[in-house]
Formats: structure tokens, C-alpha cells, sequence
């Protein structure tokens, strides 16, 4: 028996719930692909609420410890983070300490769902946003505080920029190094996957030397002896073209283009914030967060999650949609190889949703739809194995 050992943390909110299901979910669909010959062992490791009650830390020594040295593979229900105040973000932590650079999104449409455009059939995209630079890289000091003073002084005085006093100050790194890795990962995958272009999404028009930037070294990397033969750009494309296609879209604009013309846009490499809005957007497109399946990949660590956060008012009250851990959980299963196992996933949940007993998130946009619970949906995608 081939057994794999998948690190996971529960979640805070409705993490333990979804969690549940999905684990459930997984286990089912391993067994009925491979007939007791592979099994995942799973392995706990403690963050948030949980963590903290056990451990007085949110993020203790031993999971970090636990995830550097034994992980290949975990997975992970929401963290909670609060806004404004308080500890940074779990999840923002996580994927910078590992160096989890590629946040990977898939979106596509389900049959039988209704949703707010005409045509969310066309909707089959993937996104690739870089995830440890930008906005991500957490450099900002509050308006009036004595750093934002320092930085609006020195700007002032030694380059001529002139910023209100009272502004607060936050810095957008963008590197070579990153946003080249991240991009070099969203070709392999288009390539591997037979999808058939990648679109640099970037603001290049406004932040020249950022964004900006980011287009131009995702065409350096189209160059590269890895890809010139497999890669051409939109412009010199043929009608039958084989090879990927490499396009560019100025970000306000690929909102517009996403929803009048879907079927032109396949994988999306993007800048980290550029990618937190796109993929949430188009997640409205074909459903909601609820269906939106996402990984956090690096070199040594792949660590799959849910999009949406931790809605801590639905704690407890068993109405959560546990599909997009189990989506993630589907994603993770590919990630390993187990691909079959992952389609298993994605045809019950398109046969959940096609006897219409869905949690009341995606019941709302089924008419005739009979709400259930998130343990009860949990089971019906189970028994759809």
C-alpha cells in the first residue's frame, strides 16, 4: 500500500466544520479510485484559535518546525484575521515563512447552477498570483506614526516627492526574481495542461517601473531556452496555433474582458493583488467563494486552501458550503498525482449540485433547491463517489 502523510490545520470559524466534510470526502474518493492500495495518513499541526488555546501562540514553534522538516504536502481550513487591528494574517505569514510563492486559483462553472452573467460555461480559468511580494510583503506605517514621518521627510528632501505629512505610507516591492518564477510556473502549468495561453495581467500603464516591470519580464521569460519554441506572443500567433499564447491586459480592463469574453482567457499570471480581486471576481462569476478551490505552492511546500475566510457568525451552525476545501482537496490530489481521484471530486460535486441539495449559499441561486447543512452536503458528494 502506497500511503501518503498530508499535514492539515483545521481552521478557525468554520474551518473544523468544512474541514470535517472535506476530510471525509478525500478519504471516500482515494478508496474508491485505488481500492485500498493508496491511503493518505493524515497529520495535525496547530494554528490559530485552536493553537492558541492549546498553546497560548497562534502560530507555535513546533507546526512551523513540523512543516519545514517532514511536509511535502498539507492542507488547511480558513484562518482568522482581523482587519485593521491585531496580529498579522496567519495565512500571509505562512506562505511568506515557506516561501509559498505561486497562489494558484482555478475557476470554472459547475452545471446547474444559476449565476449573475449569461454564460458562466465559458468561465475555465487559472489563475497564478504571485504571493509573497506587493502588497503582500506588508511594508506600510501608520498616518502620523514617526516611520511615516521619516519616509515622507526623506522623500521630501532627497527625491523631490512631494506627500501630505498625514498620509500613511505603505511600499510595493515587485522583483525580477519573483515575478519571473511566478510566471515560469504558469507557462510549465499551461504547457503541462494543455491550456492554450497565459495573460500577463498588470496596472503597467500607471506603475511603469512595478507593474510594468512584471509584463516585460514575463515576455523575458517567454525568450528563455525552456520556452521559445513552446511559447509565441498574441501578436504573432497563427489561427491553428499549437504553441501557448503570451497576451497582456492592463488590469481594469481585464475585469471588462473576463466578463464580455471568457472564452478568450485561460491561465492568468498576475500580481498579488491584481490576483486576490480577479480571482474573487470571477469566482462571482460561476457561483461564489464557495466553489473556489486554492494552493500555495513553493519549492518544497505545497499547502491547499480554501479562498474564502473563517465567517465566524456561521461558526457552529452547520450551513457552511465545505466545497471549495474540498475542491482544494481535489487540487491537492492532482498535485500528488492522484488525478483520478481528483476528478472523482469535481463529478460528484457537478452531481451534488444536479439533484439540487445544496448548502443555502448555492441554494439561493438554484430555484426548486433544498437547502441542507454542511455535514449532510458533505455526505451527498461523499455518497456520489
Amino acid at each position: 500500500m502506497e500511503i501518503k502523510k498530508v499535514y492539515y490545520i483545521e481552521g478557525d470559524g468554520i474551518g473544523p466544520e468544512i474541514f470535517s466534510a472535506a476530510k471525509m470526502v478525500i478519504d471516500r474518493a482515494v478508496e474508491k479510485e485505488f481500492n485500498g492500495e493508496k491511503k493518505i495518513e493524515w497529520i495535525e499541526v496547530l494554528a490559530g484559535e485552536k493553537a492558541y488555546k492549546e498553546t497560548g501562540s497562534y502560530l507555535p514553534e513546533d507546526t512551523l518546525k513540523t512543516l519545514k522538516e517532514e511536509a511535502e504536502i498539507a492542507i488547511k481550513g480558513p484562518l482568522t484575521t482581523p482587519v485593521g487591528t491585531g496580529f498579522r494574517s496567519l495565512n500571509v505569514t505562512l506562505r511568506q515563512t515557506f516561501d509559498l510563492y505561486a497562489c494558484i486559483r482555478p475557476v470554472r462553472y459547475f452545471n446547474g447552477l444559476e449565476t449573475p452573467v449569461k454564460h458562466p460555461e465559458l468561465v475555465n480559468m487559472v489563475i497564478f498570483r504571485e504571493n509573497t511580494e506587493d502588497v503582500y510583503a506588508g511594508i506600510e506605517w501608520e498616518a502620523l506614526s514617526s516611520e511615516a514621518k521619516k519616509i515622507i521627510d526623506f522623500m521630501k528632501s532627497e527625491l523631490g516627492v512631494n506627500i501630505d505629512e498625514k498620509a500613511a505610507i505603505g511600499i510595493k516591492p515587485i522583483t525580477e526574481f519573483g515575478s519571473k518564477r511566478l510566471i515560469r510556473k504558469a507557462i510549465r502549468y499551461a504547457i503541462e495542461n494543455n491550456r492554450k495561453s497565459v495573460t500577463l495581467m498588470h496596472k503597467g500603464n500607471i506603475m511603469k517601473f512595478t507593474e510594468g516591470a512584471f509584463r516585460n519580464w514575463g515576455y523575458e521569460v517567454m525568450e528563455e531556452d525552456e520556452f521559445k519554441d513552446k511559447c509565441v506572443k498574441e501578436e504573432d500567433a497563427s489561427l491553428d496555433e499549437k504553441r501557448i499564447i503570451i497576451k497582456d491586459r492592463i488590469a481594469d480592463n481585464m475585469f471588462q474582458q473576463v466578463l464580455t469574453r471568457p472564452a478568450e482567457y485561460d491561465v492568468i499570471a498576475t500580481t498579488n493583488l491584481n490576483g486576490d480581486y480577479i480571482s474573487d471576481a470571477l469566482a462571482a462569476q460561476v457561483g461564489g467563494l464557495g466553489l473556489a478551490p486554492g494552493a500555495n505552492i513553493g519549492d518544497n511546500l505545497a499547502l491547499f486552501e480554501p479562498t474564502h475566510g473563517s465567517v465566524p457568525k456561521r461558526a457552529g451552525t452547520d450551513t457552511a458550503n465545505p466545497c471549495s476545501l474540498i475542491l482544494s482537496g481535489a487540487m491537492m490530489l492532482e498535485y500528488m498525482g492522484w488525478k483520478g481521484a481528483g476528478k472523482r471530486i469535481e463529478d460528484a460535486i457537478e452531481k451534488a449540485i444536479a439533484k439540487k441539495e445544496v448548502t443555502q449559499d448555492l441554494a439561493r441561486l438554484m430555484p426548486g433547491a433544498k437547502s441542507v447543512g454542511c455535514k449532510r452536503f458533505g455526505e451527498i458528494i461523499a455518497e456520489n463517489l
